[in-house]
């Protein structure tokens, strides 16, 4: 990428939403502008996990602002991204629908596990590089509203990662409700955090860390606060917590708390996020631990210059972890593909090479995907094998893809076969997923003996609005009945689903 070039990351947090800036530099990224907006999104979560009209509103509200110091940036130079509150909210497409059009940029809403790899790479980008940081085993943890993300790794590479549902916003509202600070609730709390988080001790073991980074939100609050009152910058340790603790319970409440360094915004969430702090200091024997310069946005950042080729080989890593798991054919999967493929740039041959710029080469390496990963059910079973593959990719986490991206293949993964009603919402939203549906369920036809099919069967082509055109030669349909009778049923089932299909036997 270009010196000069400008790149921007959004991120829409659960007590924060956050802008960042920055200008490439020889590989670096220099911040240019940042903005912070208190939005308290993690707060307007009903007990149904529907967003408040309030709340969105602010969070609009926000997004708006953040749009207008956008205008002018490209698509490619500006990534967006969601954490916990959107993960759980039952409304969240009503939020995101305004919400992409308000921010004029597209929101990815991110796995707990993705979002704790982008952290890893923000802190690891921002800290000093040299022999020693090469040799440093780091431990990684970020408290935010909903969640905490811990990570375990050496250089930029997270060797192991997590996402815990527990965090500053949840536990401020679920202890501290009336903003009240007593020992008892700090002592529930730390309880209830250590019950969430034992499972740390999985992975996060003192043995296998050097060092400790805290990253923004809670623990940047925190050392603010500790070097506030004469403590070392940038350090937050046992003692300092103890202390903290203690003005805490002396104040009372959250109301009545003055403290330097305490930002007036900070003072509602301030108990849980300690609570959390002082039960994973305890838990995983943390004596001392560094506050990070880097954070989410700038893992988003630097994701944003090296992604044409890091991120793409991470997912297609991914995919292929994810299809040897399962146990997914891999002769199969490929000639699925290779068919899918082939008959997907009939309809969209701009898509040809795969370019990550363009929205036709990145629908291409999707419907790859799809094919790679459209058999993984059958290790659950045969019998609706693709109800049960679409579910383990809704629900699975792959590094470098978000929510959004993972729904896509399960949707075309569900969709690969039998009847079309099961999606016809994404049929009806997004004309390239129809293509992308249409070019794989014809590769499972045609590939349906577990043989590669012969070169140029069927030529296919768009024909009008919302209608497809399939043809091929009499002689061909003589030679393959099988595949030609189920030629036919798919045209039956485009029918139903108001997109229309002709074949075309000559």
């Amino acid at each position: 990428m270009q010196n000069g070039t400008r790149l921007a990351a959004v991120d829409l947090g659960s007590n924060s939403f956050r802008l960042e800036i920055g200008q490439v530099d020889h590989d670096q990224i220099h911040r240019s502008e940042y903005h912070k907006e208190t939005v308290r999104l993690g707060n307007g979560l009903d007990s149904a996990r529907n967003l408040t009209p309030e709340a969105m509103q602010r969070g609009w509200d926000a997004l708006a602002r953040f749009g207008e110091r956008l205008a002018g940036f490209k698509r490619a130079q500006v990534r967006a991204v969601a954490t916990q509150t959107l993960r759980e909210a039952r409304n969240r497409d009503e939020f995101l629908l305004r919400a992409r059009t308000v921010l004029g940029f597209g929101i990815d809403v991110i796995p707990g596990r993705e979002e704790a790899r982008l952290i890893y790479q923000g802190v690891a980008h921002l800290l000093p590089q040299g022999e020693a940081s090469d040799a440093e085993r780091r431990l990684v943890i970020d408290i935010g509203g909903r969640s905490t993300e811990l990570i375990v790794g050496q250089r930029l590479e997270p060797l192991a990662t997590e996402s815990y549902r527990v965090g500053s916003v949840a536990w401020s509202m679920k202890h501290f409700a009336q903003g009240q600070f007593t020992a008892s609730a700090f002592r529930h709390a730390e309880i209830a955090a250590q019950a969430v988080l034992d499972d740390t001790l999985g992975f996060c073991t003192r043995d296998r860390w050097d060092v400790a980074y805290g990253a923004s939100g809670t623990i940047g609050a925190v050392g603010d606060i500790l070097a506030a009152a004469g403590g070392a910058p940038g350090v937050v340790t046992r003692e300092g917590l103890d202390w903290l603790l203690e003005r805490l319970l002396k104040a009372g409440s959250a109301d009545k708390l003055r403290l330097e360094g305490l930002r007036e915004d900070r003072k509602a969430v301030i108990g849980g996020g300690l609570a959390v702090l002082r039960a994973l200091f305890s838990l995983l024997d943390i004596e001392r631990m560094n506050v990070a310069q880097g954070a989410l946005r700038h893992g988003v950042l630097y994701e944003l210059l090296e992604r044409d080729e890091g991120v793409a080989d991470l997912r297609d890593s991914a995919v292929q972890r994810l299809a040897s798991r399962f146990g997914a054919d891999a002769q199969q999967a490929r000639r699925v593909g290779d068919t899918a493929s082939a008959l997907y740039l009939q309809l969209v041959p701009e898509a040809r090479g795969g370019a990550t710029t363009s929205r036709a080469g990145r629908s291409l390496r999707k419907l790859r995907w799809a094919a790679q990963l459209h058999e993984v059910g059958m290790q659950i079973s045969h019998s609706d094998y693709h109800k049960h593959g679409a579910y383990v990719l809704d629900n699975v986490d792959a590094p470098g893809f978000t929510v959004n991206e993972m729904h896509v293949l399960s949707q075309l993964v569900l969709g690969h076969r039998g009847k079309l009603r099961k999606v016809e919402a994404s049929l009806a939203a997004d004309e390239a997923f129809a293509a992308q549906l249409l070019s794989l369920r014809l590769a499972v036809i045609l590939c349906h003996a577990r043989r590669d099919p012969a070169p140029g069967a069927l030529t296919l082509e768009a024909a009008g609005l919302r209608a497809f055109g399939i043809r091929c030669t009499a002689d061909w349909a003589e030679r393959h009945p099988q595949s030609a009778h189920l030629l036919r049923e798919e045209v039956l089932a485009w029918q139903k689903s108001g997109w229309q299909l002709a074949l075309d036997v000559r």
